[in-house]
């Protein structure tokens, strides 16, 4: 069963978002919190595709569980190309998810502590600037096609990350690995296929190879634009 990575926006503005300093000790920093809209589900995103709210509510209350609950839930600062964290590139943490409906969709809003790593001081740095950030989620699935908009199902959250233009870091990183495939192993981990690929210039006569190359870079410049 093949997943891909996919990245979404809950469909906000930056403007939705908060920034709230505070500060416990004269003598110490103070710390950022965000918090906003993080997810949405039942309503198709500017992305052209739509979470059910129970496969996005049953998967956040595992990322709550096994995530959130153990001080694990840590962001990147903007979207790797990746379906792990990296503990180098952490600048927040989630501390909650909470569900809200709003007319016919629903929205899991978040906050989450600007962490003091190199990457949390970037953005502690840029909020103070003035800069406006927002949080945009990364997660593993299956994608459904249905006649104007992709189902996602077998949502398996990763992270949500910190991006200052969820537009762009979505266009980029869907751009290279949505046609990149990841299968669950039997210890529950997520693993990158290549075989597809690989099989594919195996059985390619040696001429053919460049044209198939080709024809694959031209297939993803034209999803990044």
């Amino acid at each position: 069963m093949g997943f891909r990575l996919i990245t979404d926006e809950a469909a906000a503005t930056l403007e939705e978002f908060e920034y709230i300093f505070e500060e416990k000790d004269r003598n110490e920093p103070r710390s950022l919190y965000i918090q906003g809209p993080y997810m949405l589900a039942e309503a198709v995103n500017r992305n052209k595709r739509k979470y059910p709210i129970e496969e996005m509510r049953k998967e956040v209350a595992r990322y709550t569980t096994e995530m959130i609950d153990k001080k694990r839930a840590m962001g990147e600062l903007n979207h790797p190309t990746s379906a792990d964290v990296d503990l180098e590139r952490a600048c927040h943490i989630v501390e909650h998810l909470t569900e809200e409906k709003d007319g016919n969709r629903y929205v899991f809003s978040g906050r989450s502590k600007v962490l003091t790593t190199p990457c949390g001081k970037i953005v502690h740095s840029l909020v103070n600037d003035g800069v406006s950030v927002g949080m945009s989620s990364r997660a593993l699935g299956q994608l459904d096609e249905r006649s104007s908009f992709n189902e996602v199902s077998n949502m398996r959250l990763v992270a949500v990350d910190c991006v200052a233009d969820p537009s762009f870091s979505e266009a980029f990183v869907n751009g290279i690995l949505e046609s990149k495939e990841w299968v669950l192993q039997d210890d529950g981990h997520f693993e990158e296929n290549y075989e597809k690929f690989q099989d594919s210039l195996k059985t390619l006569p040696i001429h053919e190879k460049k044209d198939y190359i080709t024809e694959q870079i031209i297939n993803f410049i034209k999803n990044i634009r």
